[in-house]
C-alpha cells in the first residue's frame, strides 16, 4: 500500500499584532520621572479598566511590582506597560498622552473604543474591540 501524498501546507507569516497602548513623549516622560521618584524598583506602569464612575468605567494607573503570568507586555518609549488581561481589548489602539493646564496636570487617555465620558471626565463608557 502506498502513502497517500499530501500537499506541503503552506503557512502564511503572521501579522504583526497591533500595540495594544501607546505613550506620547510627554506620557513616557512623566511616567519615566514618577518611576525614578519611586520608594522601590518597579517592574512597570499597570494600565487597566474598572467598574465605577457615573458613565460605567474608569482607567487605573498603579506601580506593578511585577508582571502577571497573562499581562500583556508593551514597551513604548523606554517604558514597560503592564495591561491587564481583561482590559486588553477595552484599552486596544489607546494613546496615553501627558497634559498640564493651568489648573490640572493629568495623563488623558485617547482611547478608539471608547463612546461616551461623565461630564467631570473622570469616568467612561468603553466597548470592546472588534476584529477589523
Amino acid at each position: 500500500m502506498q502513502t497517500p501524498i499530501t500537499p506541503e501546507v503552506q503557512f502564511r507569516p503572521r501579522r504583526p499584532r497591533p500595540q495594544v497602548v501607546s505613550l506620547t513623549e510627554a506620557a513616557a516622560d512623566r511616567v519615566r520621572e514618577i518611576m525614578a521618584k519611586a520608594d522601590k524598583p518597579y517592574a512597570g506602569l499597570r494600565v487597566g479598566v474598572k467598574n465605577g464612575g457615573c458613565a460605567g468605567q474608569e482607567y487605573v494607573l498603579e506601580y506593578a511590582a511585577e508582571a502577571g503570568p497573562l499581562d500583556e507586555v508593551v514597551e513604548d518609549k523606554g517604558v514597560k506597560i503592564l495591561i491587564e488581561p481583561k482590559a486588553v481589548l477595552f484599552l486596544l489602539g489607546t494613546v496615553v498622552d501627558y497634559e498640564t493646564t493651568k489648573l490640572a496636570s493629568k495623563f488623558v487617555f485617547r482611547n478608539p473604543n471608547e463612546t461616551d465620558a461623565c461630564g467631570c471626565g473622570e469616568s467612561v463608557t468603553i466597548v470592546p474591540a472588534t476584529e477589523a
